[in-house]
């Protein structure tokens, strides 16, 4: 007889930088029956997909679908795809995730360049297209919003430099995808990388991606060349060498457009259920409308901001490249603030993050994301941190950071 106890996850209020609360109809479409990953009712679904996130991506590129995997698999299938080993690869850090950036790039075989700014900043764009035209880089890979720092990256003008240099551009736009806009192809961007988990209110488990013909175009030369030195026609004296063929199966892009392609050809077997939470996600984005969506994310992080600053907490970073879905505030000399997070969760219910690095133990991050960037969480949680820190001796207005939360709703 089985011990086991009947899974019963507890019930939180999750205002973390993701993963986020699910919405319920996402966590219903879960629910429902399985279909073969060839049924044409299957494919159709397949088919809508890839057309919402074209209208997400902000693009009229051919190719947008997800990567089976959490956010960081379609990082590494674009990289893997578009990075030739020896290729030049150009990095710009700001935070913990684009030293993820190189370390992937470094493991494709680029050769990586890097430029940190102090993190809590983001790089004036002019002095990145400087970098650009010193290294002549064959790809650019930088974050968008920096959930690290709680900073966004402005990129149309370093797409626009890249678009001149026929230089390729990778985005990673996982923290921001559905919360703030992300124009694919007004800021010239070549292959953009989404997560499910985070302003989409999807279970982590599919990346979303999109890439243009000019990405396209790289990975079918490589694709030829991996088929081309199998060919007897061609035989194992041809000059193009071996390893320049994409590395990964699983994450080979040339595989999975012709897996998402009209021939349908099998590369693996997909996440039928998943597939199903992100086509739901996606309607509910697209149902809300994009620009309703960011103007709500907008007005809880100003409610949210104006009762964290009634508490006198103060705010990390360079407020003008503040990322609208993460805020960041300083964690007040002499509080513990891993005892702060543990007394919200257990007492309240309610999850906030710490962060990564040298900011460890110096500030919170309290994500405003999806289907949790909501009035009432946002108000639950201003409450419970404002008890809290009452409770643990430090000293504010009591009662003046909801007040001030409500104001900002009410339109005052």
């Amino acid at each position: 007889m089985s011990t086991y106890k009947e899974l019963s996850p507890s019930l939180r209020t999750i205002m973390t930088p993701g993963p986020v609360e699910v919405d319920p109809r996402v966590l219903r479409a879960m629910s429902y029956p399985v279909l073969g990953q060839f049924d044409p009712e299957f494919t159709g679904l397949m088919n809508e997909t890839m057309s919402m996130l074209r209208e997400l991506f902000r693009t009229g590129n051919e190719w947008c679908f997800p990567v089976d995997g959490t956010s960081r698999s379609g990082l590494e299938a674009v990289l893997v795809s578009l990075i030739r080993p020896g290729d030049r690869v150009l990095v710009p850090i700001f935070g913990r995730f684009g030293h993820l950036l190189a370390e992937i790039s470094e493991r494709c075989g680029a050769e990586v360049s890097v430029i940190e700014t102090e993190w809590g900043t983001v790089f004036d764009p002019e002095t990145v297209i400087k970098t650009i035209h010193h290294l002549k880089p064959d790809l650019v890979a930088i974050v968008h919003g920096e959930t690290s720092t709680g900073q966004m990256q402005p990129l149309e003008e370093i797409g626009k430099a890249c678009r001149e240099l026929d230089i390729l551009l990778v985005v990673d736009a996982v923290a921001t995808i559905g919360g703030t806009p992300v124009e694919a192809d007004a800021w010239m961007l070549d292959a953009v990388i989404g997560g499910t988990q985070k302003c989409l209110s999807i279970p982590s488990g599919m990346a979303p991606i999109t890439y243009n013909s000019r990405s396209e175009q790289k990975l079918l030369s490589r694709k030829r060349i991996e088929r081309g030195l199998a060919d007897p026609a061609v035989g194992r004296s041809a000059t193009r060498p071996v390893t320049d063929a994409i590395r990964s199966n699983y994450f080979d892009l040339s595989q999975l457009q012709d897996y998402w392609s009209p021939m349908r050809l099998n590369h693996h077997t997909e996440a039928t259920s998943m597939l199903y939470a992100l086509y739901e996600g996606l309607r509910l984005v697209l149902t809300e409308g994009l620009e309703e969506r960011f103007a709500r994310h907008r007005r809880n992080e100003i409610a949210l901001m104006a009762g964290l600053q009634a508490m006198g907490l103060e705010f990390y970073g360079n407020q003008a490249s503040k990322l609208p879905v993460v805020t960041c505030p300083q964690i007040p000399e002499g509080i513990d603030g891993e005892q702060v997070r543990s007394m919200l969760l257990h007492e309240f219910g309610i999850e906030i993050a710490s962060s990564f690095g040298p900011l460890k133990g110096r500030i919170w991050r309290v994500g405003t994301m999806g289907f949790s960037c909501r009035q009432t969480n946002v108000l639950q949680v201003i409450g419970a941190l404002e008890a809290v820190l009452l409770r643990c001796g430090f000293r504010l207005p009591a009662g003046e950071a909801v007040q001030a939360a409500l104001d900002v709703y009410a339109g005052k």
